[in-house]
């Protein structure tokens, strides 16, 4: 273990911004995490403890310790008649880890393809796609307590998921660092095909026995069709969540603005699409400098070349008052703001 200093982060993050760490250093065990945070660096500095740099927004250069989490491995640890138990390091490639289970025939992550990031970020953010989320096929993970220095275990209940939110950005935030997520998975698939364009891919894809390969290659297109690939274009994939709204303002939101679109929820409330709020103002599209808006996805805010990450959270700050000043809806960011 060795700790760099001034270095650019700018390899690892998915923005491609180029801010620099005044300490930097990687881990690939509890044991050298451990050793890490016990160091003088870690002890006098701040630090900020980085998966794949998916979904964050460096807006200035950071003065602390950037600790980055490279632990992997991939698993069985339990197998009951119907399900297999899948252990995996918080190091691993999110989208790779999707592709063994596939490949391997451990269905429930086939929905959630293509998705950027490591898989240490999937409980903390709870992430989503196509009518899928981590709680749904969540078992349990395993966390360091930085103060404590010990090795804690969460099961679904504890992490407390909610819509792109976890018990670890919130209440613990800063407090534990994900090691290892456990997830369940089916021998036999429970296809959820019926959430966005998945079903209408399959019949583009001419696909005539339905599997959970055949979804997770629809997916990986659609998502390849309408997202930019990071390694081109910087970005972090949807920068706001969708908002939700009671039954009673959806109404007068459908009022006003008929082809509104909204997905009902469990208890009457709605979920409004972000994306076509942000395009309704007129951001799809735009660009200001290297900073924008990208066209074929309004919900993605983009890094063209050299653009500063304050340069795109300013950007982000002029979409939220737009939208809330034509709707009355005040959106929030899914990225984290560093």
């Amino acid at each position: 273990m060795k700790i760099l200093e001034n270095i650019s982060l700018k390899p690892f993050n998915s923005f491609g911004i180029d801010a620099v760490a005044a300490y930097f250093a990687s881990f690939n065990s509890d044991d050298e995490l451990e050793a890490l945070l016990r160091s003088e660096t870690a002890i006098n500095n701040h630090c900020l403890v980085l998966g794949g740099g998916s979904n964050i927004l460096l807006t200035k250069d950071f003065p602390g310790l950037v600790m980055k989490n490279e632990i992997k491995g991939i698993e069985v640890v339990n197998e009951t008649e119907d399900q297999f138990i899948i252990k995996a390091g918080a190091g691993e490639n999110w989208h790779q880890l999707v592709l063994h289970c596939v490949e391997q025939g451990y269905a429930g992550l086939e929905n959630l393809s293509l998705i950027p990031g490591n898989v240490g970020a999937s409980p903390m953010q709870n992430i989503g796609a196509y009518g899928v989320e981590i709680k749904d096929v969540f078992e349990a993970l395993e966390a360091f307590h930085i103060k404590d220095k010990s090795i804690e275990k969460f099961d679904r209940e504890a992490c407390s998921f909610g819509y792109r939110e976890s018990v670890f950005k919130n209440k613990y935030k800063g407090q534990f660092i994900i090691t290892s997520v456990s997830f369940r998975l089916n021998k036999q698939p429970l296809f959820n095909t019926t959430y966005g364009a998945i079903q209408q891919e399959l019949e583009r894809m001419n696909v005539q026995e339905l599997s959970i390969r055949a979804v997770s290659q629809a997916v990986i297109n659609i998502r390849s069709s309408k997202l930019p690939d990071p390694k081109l274009i910087g970005n972090a994939g949807s920068f706001f969540k969708n908002p939700f709204v009671s039954m009673e303002q959806f109404e007068l939101l459908k009022d006003k603005f008929p082809s509104i679109v909204a997905f009902p929820l469990e208890g009457g409330n709605f979920k409004l699409a972000a994306g076509w709020l942000i395009e309704q103002c007129g951001w799809k599209g735009f660009r200001q400098g290297d900073a924008g808006c990208y066209p074929k996805q309004a919900l993605v805010l983009v890094n063209y070349g050299s653009a500063k990450g304050a340069e795109i959270l300013d950007l982000s700050e002029k979409i939220i008052r737009s939208v809330e000043a034509k709707f009355g809806v005040v959106l929030e960011r899914e990225v984290n703001i560093i």
